[in-house]
């Protein structure tokens, strides 16, 4: 693995170099590190609003998953775990533990790291969490069905347009600054998951397992999230032992950008409590 610096909008970040693919993250504060794991189409930059917050008090990480954001494409012929690549990204950085907060397919990412190498985690939030083996409600999922048939019609970029009406954005699309802030990411998204050129071994699905999670979890939902999140959401509160459940009131699926200062709130008391 190699490490190199990388000009970007908004400041410099550094590039870990790791088999078939790039990971692009910053570094920002000191303290307790927290790592901010980010949305399936998105980046990190989805966690612009609590970066500051957090960065008083925190040694805060985020970073593009492989395939997302700056991180670009990836090599689909390598495969490759994002829990290997989150645990790769603390050798590199020297972080022995960390708390880890992820939204939806973040979620998803935590979760999963959190099983493979509890050792490495200090505490696990999970924002809107994408939960395995909990279906989805119908309108989500003749959405996802909708973002399959445009890719299948007009490529990646009719997918791109087709994510970003999938009902779970809805609540962020009435405020015109998080519809633009959602479009530039999407914008970015390379799309090969859409493809099938996603090489990512397979796990054991989260769920059989939630009972066997060791660290102390925070799970959020927004109150006007759709259903399939708000059921997941619900399934881990009750099957992590002694997880902590809120809902954000106001909100829908993007908790982080429609109430950032509540979201603020529940990390920084999280972290606190999990030094």
């Amino acid at each position: 693995m190699t490490t190199r610096q990388l000009k970007r909008a908004g400041g410099v970040t550094a590039v870990l170099d790791r088999p078939g693919a790039r990971l692009v993250y910053e570094v920002t504060g000191e303290g307790p590190a927290v790592v901010l794991i980010h949305g399936f189409g998105l980046d990190m930059r989805m966690w612009d609003p609590q970066l500051a917050n957090l960065a008083a008090r925190f040694l805060v990480v985020r970073y593009d998953c492989r395939g997302f954001g700056a991180s670009g494409p990836l090599d689909p012929a390598v495969p490759y775990t994002h829990a290997g690549d989150l645990v790769a990204l603390l050798d590199h950085l020297d972080i022995g533990e960390a708390v880890l907060a992820g939204l939806s397919f973040g979620g998803r990412v935590a979760l999963q790291t959190a099983l493979a190498a509890p050792g490495r985690v200090r505490g696990l939030a999970l924002l809107g969490s994408v939960l395995d083996g909990v279906p989805w409600d119908p309108e989500s999922a003749r959405g996802l069905d909708e973002v399959a048939r445009r890719v299948q019609a007009g490529g990646v970029p009719a997918g791109r347009e087709a994510w970003l009406a999938h009902p779970l954005f809805a609540a962020a699309r009435e405020r015109p600054d998080l519809a633009a802030a959602l479009a530039a990411m999407v914008a970015g998204y390379p799309g090969q998951h859409w493809l099938g050129q996603d090489p990512h071994r397979q796990t054991r699905p989260p769920i059989e397992v939630l009972e066997g999670v060791t660290v102390p979890a925070l799970v959020a939902v927004g109150e006007q999230d759709v259903p399939g999140f708000r059921e997941m959401s619900a399934v881990l509160a009750r099957r992590i032992p002694g997880a902590a459940y809120h809902v954000v009131a106001d909100a829908g699926h993007m908790i982080n950008m429609e109430q950032p200062a509540a979201v603020c709130e529940l990390l920084t008391r999280f972290v606190l409590w999990n030094q």
